[in-house]
């Protein structure tokens, strides 16, 4: 395949990106400004490992915060919040004692969530689990 070729379809599959993506990355940034405005200080974004990604990590004072951010188009088949199962919970504990390991930090760790539904409500849960 020639450069061109490769470029062109490079651009198509961009262009292509899905909604569902372009929904969680907007959600991602509005739970973001929101911790922001409410005084958490912003540390990472999107830390991925094998065990899985971390959307937020911040700081509320001298306390670490993982955030898992969710959104949820209607609350027809249950909330956002309630998209964070055991499951989900446990990968997120793998993949922050992964982050844990290569960036010490003596300092206590919080799991939160920020539940985003359609309607732009904004759910903060600390210590969610």
């Amino acid at each position: 395949m020639n450069a061109n070729r490769e470029l062109a379809v490079l651009f198509t599959e961009l262009k292509a990106k899905a909604a569902h993506l372009i929904r969680g990355e907007s959600a991602e940034e509005q739970a973001h400004n929101f911790l922001v405005n409410k005084g958490l200080t912003p540390v990472c974004r999107n830390y991925r490992c094998k065990q899985g990604e971390l959307d937020l990590i911040m700081t509320d004072q001298q306390t670490l915060v993982i955030i898992e951010v969710r959104f949820r188009k209607t609350d027809q088949y249950g909330s956002a919040a309630e998209t964070v199962t055991r499951a989900k919970q446990s990968r997120i504990i793998a993949a922050t004692h992964i982050y844990l390991s290569s960036h010490k930090a003596d300092r206590p760790v919080r799991f939160d969530v920020i539940a985003i539904s359609g309607n732009g409500n904004v759910e903060w849960i600390q210590n969610a689990f």
